[in-house]
């Protein structure tokens, strides 16, 4: 049985995004290292997931210039194999950069490696710059998307596929070996447009949502469960997910800020997070500020603030 399968957790998951955007990490570009060492000191505290964004250049705010990014397919391998129990996700991979049956491929061998612990985030991508700057196509992204998703959902699911579309194809294509699961990792997309939320509760495991409050989860779930009943299915089938920003570091949140990161004592950062889990979220994603190895350290009285909270202890 695949490592994922085994572990009960909690009822309400807690992850953490890992930095790998150029100056990402307290203004210092990560180092492998740095991610290695964070990843480790993530699963040895507590924490049930670990997610990395997938971007070639990050348009950061209040900067004039695009930031790099390590590619994160390279990093999620290397991840799988130097942790044991830990889920391990995209938020979110754009499918556009990939060949559809090649991302299907490279998604089985990692679950392969991590003993079956990927969460497949994918969407449609956003930044054109990055788009322009490696050569891919920006035109119609939801409906290339669409495509790769069938192709990627086949090979997963079913393990074969023969698909001919307007901009994708794999023709009698089957994946072999297969990784651990039988139906290969769990499907994530993170998006709310109507076409996306269609091709969500047609294909999808889980939804994500990105940083914003409880409530639009809140408002947003229930769109999200119109769309999974108009496509005929039980919308309790369909994980919902979240991520939250969250300020270790003390500074107040400017004033007019529509959605601030969580912030102040561990036991106010961790009912802020309690907020998410009310409003239906099963899986939470922290994007901690700083995002370092003191930032991982920082969160554990956070996550045993949590978990205190969830039992009826604090």
């Amino acid at each position: 049985m695949a490592r994922a399968e085994q572990d009960a957790g909690r009822d309400c998951k807690v992850g953490v995004l890992l930095p790998t955007i150029e100056g990402g990490m307290a203004r210092e570009t990560p180092r492998w290292a740095d991610l290695a060492a964070m990843a480790r000191r993530a699963e040895e505290i507590g924490f049930d997931s670990l997610w990395i964004v997938d971007h070639f250049y990050y348009h950061m705010p209040r900067r004039e210039e695009q930031a790099g990014v390590w590619e994160g397919w390279s990093i999620l391998a290397a991840l799988a194999a130097i942790t044991t129990r830990v889920e391990l996700g995209t938020l979110v991979l754009c499918t556009a950069f990939r060949n559809p049956a090649l991302l299907a491929k490279m998604a089985d061998t990692v679950e392969e490696i991590s003993d079956g612990r990927l969460i497949l985030g994918i969407g449609a991508g956003w930044n054109e710059y990055e788009f322009r700057a490696f050569g891919y196509p920006f035109d119609h992204r939801v409906s290339r998307f669409a495509e790769a998703l069938t192709i990627i959902h086949g090979l997963l699911k079913g393990g074969r596929v023969d698909f001919s579309g307007t901009y994708h194809e794999a023709r009698d294509c089957e994946l072999r070996p297969r990784g651990p699961r039988p139906g290969g990792p769990p499907i994530m997309i993170g998006s709310s447009s109507p076409r996306m939320l269609e091709l969500t509760a047609r294909y999808a495991d889980q939804w994500n949502i990105f940083h914003t409050a409880p409530e639009i989860v809140a408002e947003r779930r229930e769109t999200v469960d119109a769309a999974c009943r108009e496509a005929g299915r039980d919308p309790a089938t369909l994980t919902r997910t979240a991520s939250v920003r969250v300020n270790l570091l003390g500074r107040q949140s400017k004033q007019g800020a529509t959605n601030p990161p969580l912030g102040g004592t561990p036991g106010e950062i961790a009912a802020g997070l309690h907020a998410y889990r009310r409003a239906g979220a099963t899986h939470l994603q922290i994007i901690p500020d700083p995002s370092t190895l003191a930032g991982i350290e920082a969160l554990a009285p956070v996550l045993e603030a949590f978990d205190g909270e969830a039992s009826g202890t604090s």
